[in-house]
């Protein structure tokens, strides 16, 4: 059999990284696309790096020009903006918000468009990560949460468009745990109904669970220690 190929945006750091290089352990070919050069640069060996911005229509068709994919097994849409608190609503720009949307929901659609065809020869898988945030949200975090929640529209409608050669599901992470957090609290973990936060690892085997489900399109997947089904009341 073909090696299994896999592309991964915001492969640089966090989520994007660890699924890199498990993918790669796994005997994937794998494809790491960030704008993070030094990010990309610093991935294990056997990770083929594309410095790009996935939210310019003119970088993604040159990267898959330069690609030339016969197939693609799998497409992790993970690349975005971090960061939801931007400030207050009447302090944010037009420009943060459509930032936000490029870099999350408009990178999607130009990665997941240009795959097509390699998706289609490979019955291949789209995943799009998106947030817990698409369904609840702090303060402050509009142009976050409205790309986010984007992504549960585009997901479906991928997996109506493209199935059954395609399919199309999303991921929602909540409280992940990445090298930037540093330590965090014990309470911090206690509220989790599962008793912890969680961590790359946690998202990764969603998406490798997802990437193999034959039967699972279409879908949202909540990771998130069980943080949206826990009511929580102010003292």
């Amino acid at each position: 059999m073909s090696q299994s190929t896999a592309i991964v945006t915001g492969g640089a750091g966090g989520i994007g990284r660890v699924l890199c290089a498990r993918l790669r352990d796994m005997g994937w070919r794998v494809i790491a696309v960030d704008q993070d050069a030094e990010g990309l640069d610093a991935l294990p060996d056997r990770i083929e790096s594309h410095v790009a911005d996935v939210g310019d229509e003119d970088a993604v068709s040159a990267m898959f020009d330069a690609l030339s994919l016969d197939r693609l097994d799998l497409l992790v849409n993970n690349a975005g903006l971090a960061h939801p608190d931007v400030g207050p609503l009447q302090d944010q720009s037009l420009a943060t918000f459509r930032a936000y949307i490029d870099s999350h929901l408009t990178g999607a659609f130009l990665m997941s468009r240009a795959a097509v065809p390699a998706l289609k020869a490979a019955r291949g898988a789209i995943v799009n990560i998106s947030s817990t945030r698409a369904l609840m949200s702090e303060p402050n975090s509009e142009p976050y949460a409205s790309a986010k929640g984007g992504l549960l529209g585009l997901t479906h409608a991928l997996a109506v468009s493209l199935g059954p050669e395609v399919r199309a599901n999303a991921i929602l992470p909540g409280w992940i745990v990445t090298d930037k957090h540093g330590e965090l609290s014990a309470e911090d973990h206690a509220q989790h109904p599962a008793g912890r936060a969680g961590t790359p690892d946690d998202i990764v085997e969603a998406v490798l669970y997802l990437a193999g489900a034959g039967f699972f399109t279409g879908q949202t997947l909540v990771v998130d220690g069980g943080m949206v089904r826990k009511m929580i009341y102010a003292d």
